[in-house]
């Protein structure tokens, strides 16, 4: 357990020295000589922020890639998954590039739309709150559907205790568990939930190679696709399992106001580590658990093991993990309750992008920072917004046993506009060349530039430069291609869901 010592929030200091790798042009802290640093920055270390930002990627869904495999074939699946990996992570990565944009410790969706699309910022927050409630709820719901089994497995006799087999009471029980971690403030400080909640999803993949490696599902094996697909219509219909398995971009905005060293290097680093992390382990479970059951896998590998201790440690696992992901949920739905409540029409007459009292909102003074916790709530509309999260999910959980028709269309809406969609539009909209936001920006960099002496001009040459404004351009239409592709992957998925998630009951 020594390997995660790294996680305290000072790991970082080291690279802070003026001979560094982050002293070099690039690679430095974003802290401009003019610019405040609001709310509470610069504790996370680089290891939480992946740990963290793997956790809310990977989640129970990781189970079904088997089914998806079967469906689309070896290699498309899997083609599938590198580009479902490619496409998020470029999402969140345009997320890094328009964090530049704002004081250092308040990215969010709702600053970012204030500043891009103020009247549209109470739809946005909306949707992502909707979306990470019922998330948060469906946890809630595998809960209590899991933890009877869990206890049968582990007793035969359990069955005969009623409130054993009761998943109302294991709802509740859990509750008793997630309602502190769910008060936490930053998202740092579930790192260490977030450590036994990847412990989790480790032994499910150990039990998946597992059993593939003792070769003891052969005789249950189905047929085996490699290039093949099943039929277009079974494709699309786990396209969505797989382009919805990486969206953790609600979370991204507090990792990056929460890391320490927040230089382009190390936040790309973490987008880079999460996502290939999070893809290595969908690959691996996908070919594996396929290879075992071939076509007669089905949505929860787990489930198709023959009952043993080992199985019913990775039901107790699947509960482990969605139970510390419940948090994590909490977390931006909070944020996004908090904005939808302090939103207010902007008139015409007035312009986000240069009225003083409108950035004073959104980039607050150290005086009001100081009153209020460094997310901009008090301490009573922090855990009002809290408790009645917390509470409303407890009620859905308790009365509704399965959220799946209403999660497809969350899922098709909240996933798409928050992975793809807002980070793609956001970035182009604050990145043109002819905007305020813009021109500040590139006028800071040339300031630090002109700093940092000639030696940089000695080895580029001016070739640099070039260099660099030729990528902004690719990275902005790129952004752009890319919320045009998220408005395609939502009609499709909308569509799909309609037709087999909605139809077929």
């Amino acid at each position: 357990m020594s390997a995660y010592l790294a996680i305290q929030g000072n790991g970082e200091n080291h690279d802070v020295g003026p001979g560094s790798a982050n002293s070099r042009r690039g690679m430095r802290p974003r802290s401009s000589p003019g610019r405040k640093e609001v709310g509470m920055v610069g504790q996370a270390s680089w290891l939480s922020s992946v740990i963290n930002l793997v956790n809310t990627i990977v989640g129970a869904g990781v189970l079904a890639m088997p089914l998806a495999l079967s469906r689309m074939g070896i290699l498309l699946g899997v083609f599938i998954i590198l580009w479902a990996g490619l496409t998020a992570g470029f999402g969140l990565y345009l997320q890094t590039r328009c964090a530049r944009y704002l004081e250092r410790g308040s990215s969010s969706f709702f600053a970012l739309s204030q500043i891009t699309y103020p009247n549209a910022a109470v739809i946005f927050d909306a949707a992502i709150a909707v979306k990470c409630f019922g998330v948060g709820v469906s946890y809630l719901i595998i809960i209590g559907d899991l933890m009877p089994g869990v206890v049968q497995g582990f007793s035969e006799g359990a069955a005969g205790v009623g409130f054993l087999v009761d998943r109302h009471f294991w709802v509740t029980g859990f509750m008793l568990i997630v309602i502190p971690l769910s008060f936490l403030r930053r998202l740092d400080s579930l790192k260490y939930t977030s450590v036994i909640a990847l412990i989790s999803i480790g032994y499910l993949v150990i039990l998946v190679v597992a059993h593939f490696v003792k070769r003891d599902t052969m005789q249950d094996r189905g047929v085996i696709r490699v290039v093949r697909w099943e039929s277009a219509v079974a494709t699309l219909s786990s396209f969505p399992v797989i382009v919805f398995a990486y969206t953790c971009h609600q979370n991204m905005f507090s990792i990056l106001n929460e890391i320490g060293n927040n230089s382009h290097f190390r936040t790309a680093s973490v987008v880079v580590a999460s996502t290939g992390v999070a893809a290595f382990i969908y690959i691996l479970v996908a070919i594996t658990g396929y290879l075992s059951f071939g076509n007669a896998v089905t949505g929860n590998i787990v489930s198709m093991y023959g009952p043993s201790v080992s199985s019913t440690i990775g039901k107790a696992a699947i509960v482990v993990l969605v139970m510390f992901s419940y948090p994590l949920q909490v977390h931006p739905c909070r944020a996004s309750v908090d904005a939808v409540l302090k939103w207010r029409p902007i008139k015409r007459s007035e312009s986000p992008q240069s009225s003083p009292s409108r950035l004073a909102s959104l980039f607050p003074s150290s005086k009001s920072s100081s009153q209020n916790r460094g997310d901009g709530m008090g301490e009573t509309r922090f855990a009002a917004i809290t408790t009645a999260i917390i509470v409303l999910s407890y009620i859905v959980a308790m009365t509704v046993s399965s959220l799946e028709k209403v999660l497809a269309y969350v899922g098709s809406t909240g996933s798409t506009s928050i992975s793809f969609i807002l980070p793609g539009l956001f970035y182009y909209k604050i990145s043109s060349p002819d905007s305020p936001h813009h021109q500040r920006l590139m006028k800071e960099d040339d300031d630090e530039e002109e700093d940092e002496g000639e030696e940089d001009e000695g080895l580029l040459g001016g070739g640099g430069l070039k260099g660099g404004l030729w990528r902004k351009r690719l990275v902005r239409r790129l952004s752009l291609a890319l919320a045009i592709y998220g408005v395609v992957v939502m009609i499709t998925c909308l569509v799909t869901n309609t037709l087999f998630v909605v139809g077929p009951h």
